[in-house]
């Protein structure tokens, strides 16, 4: 049972809370350009390549997990969430319906309680942040303990982006000594939370009595056919698979593959650095990478595939970029390589006609990662739509490399993110990414127009003037 809060951790987080909402208050005036400029600032101070380098290889280095050489590229994430702020009204009028005489005013959400993952300890506050400040919010964050300091740095820079706008400091914060017991009350305090993390998380974050926009597990499952080109669509998979050693929740988990040209694409993704492993290894993995509850194990996850094979009892050569599992027909709880993997691991499937391949995504699904993403390489419009209409997830890549594209690219109009909703499915509120507008509260302004009023045969159609009980 979790510990109760202190007087010492609850008056900390009050006294946060204070100092949020006064930071707001001067910022209450700002216009438009006030409120971009402060966002610029932050994206800079935060996403610039010296600074961010060495925060997100602090974060690596603090938690044990991720790409210590790969991780500084997701300072993009931060360019193309600005691009995407700067393109949004944040503040007064920002949207008009002369026909349906609407007029729509936007104003801050409130104080911000947002909690940080260990994967992206240096991305996420940023991310938030400059946002955030363009809705005229303030934020305090509540880091992972195993990455405190990553995450307090990177805060540090973003308010000293403020002072150099002559913006207030306090407008983020962090606990820089987290507890479950003062996250819990931040959440409880605070006028919103963005829960970007495990299942733990948004739970706790759903059950705090606040508003509260979480996210749900990941099980990204690609189906390629046959009219994928091979070449690109194995390179998108390695690209994707060992972004940041798959810690991401979008990294491809299961890749299901047309029987017609199965042989051909794993040669092609043993081009790319794949190694396939025999039966014997495959049984050696899973008992590394789930312990005896069903859990992933700690040694195993967002790793380089040579430490996942030593850590379960076998070798692989150097050059090997990832592991694959031939998974075909073993889907369900009991079958561990068809849940999520979070490390650099892919299971793989293969079908005949397309409905087969839909049946495997809805079988995969039933096991976990409902209303997260989905992938196709295809150039069938029909198998496309059919992928579509079937999958239950709330984004669905075409042609891309998974864990690059669905959070926002700049060659796709997905809004930039580092929270993806998972909708209902999920047992999230939205299915959709989230960005400045979900930051934000809105005033709807209605003015008289002409009657809008349908008659009712126009209304009820053929049951018009019908039978009636």
């Amino acid at each position: 049972m979790a510990r109760e809060i202190t007087s010492e951790e609850r008056d900390l987080v009050d006294q946060l809370l204070a100092r949020a909402r006064s930071a707001m208050a001067e910022v209450e005036n700002y216009s438009q350009e006030q409120r971009d400029r402060l966002s610029q600032a932050i994206a800079w101070y935060a996403g610039n390549e010296e600074t961010f380098t060495r925060l997100a290889q602090l974060g690596v280095d603090e938690s044990g997990i991720g790409d210590r050489e790969g991780r500084p590229a997701k300072r993009f994430k931060i360019h193309m969430v600005l691009r995407d702020v700067l393109r949004t009204p944040s503040t007064g009028i920002v949207e008009v319906d002369e026909a349906k005489g609407l007029v729509k005013y936007a104003k801050p959400a409130g104080v911000v309680a947002s909690l940080i993952p260990m994967t992206n300890p240096a991305m996420t506050p940023p991310v938030t942040g400059v946002s955030s400040a363009n809705a005229g919010n303030a934020v305090i964050f509540s880091p992972h303990p195993r990455t405190a300091r990553t995450t307090t740095e990177m805060v540090d820079v973003m308010r000293a982006a403020c002072r150099a706008v002559g913006a207030p400091e306090d407008l983020f914060q962090v606990i820089s000594k987290p507890s479950i017991p003062s996250t819990q009350y931040l959440m409880q305090v605070c006028d919103l939370t963005l829960a970007t993390g495990g299942k733990p998380m948004v739970q706790a974050a759903y059950s705090s009595g606040r508003p509260a926009y979480g996210v749900g597990a990941g099980n990204s499952s690609i189906v390629i056919d046959e009219t994928a080109d091979i070449d690109i669509a194995a390179a998108n998979t390695r690209m994707s698979k060992t972004s940041d050693f798959g810690s991401g929740c979008s990294a491809d988990g299961n890749i299901i593959i047309q029987k017609s040209i199965f042989d051909d694409m794993v040669k092609a993704l043993e081009a790319e650095g794949g190694y396939l492993c025999n039966e014997e290894e495959k049984a050696l993995l899973e008992k590394a990478m789930w312990d005896e509850k069903g859990n992933r194990t700690f040694p195993t996850i967002a790793c380089k595939p040579q430490q996942t094979a030593d850590v379960a009892g076998f070798s692989i050569p150097e050059d090997r970029k990832f592991l694959m599992v031939y998974n075909h027909g073993q889907i369900g709880q009991e079958h561990k390589f068809s849940k999520e993997k979070l490390t650099t691991v892919m299971a793989l499937y293969h079908f005949d006609g397309f409905d087969d391949a839909l049946e495997t995504v809805r079988q995969i699904y039933a096991v976990g990662g409902k209303g997260h993403s989905c992938g196709i390489y295809s150039h069938n419009d029909d198998n496309i739509d059919a992928l579509a209409r079937v999958a239950p997830v709330s984004r669905m890549m075409v042609r891309q490399p998974q864990s690059k594209a669905n959070a926002g690219a700049w060659t796709n109009g997905m809004p930039m993110t580092s929270s993806l909703g998972c909708g209902i499915w999920g047992g999230n509120i939205t299915n959709e990414n989230v960005t400045l507008k979900h930051m934000l509260n809105y005033t709807w302004v209605s003015r008289p127009i002409a009657e809008d009023r349908p008659s009712e045969e126009e209304l009820f159609g053929e049951f018009y003037n019908g039978e009636v009980l």
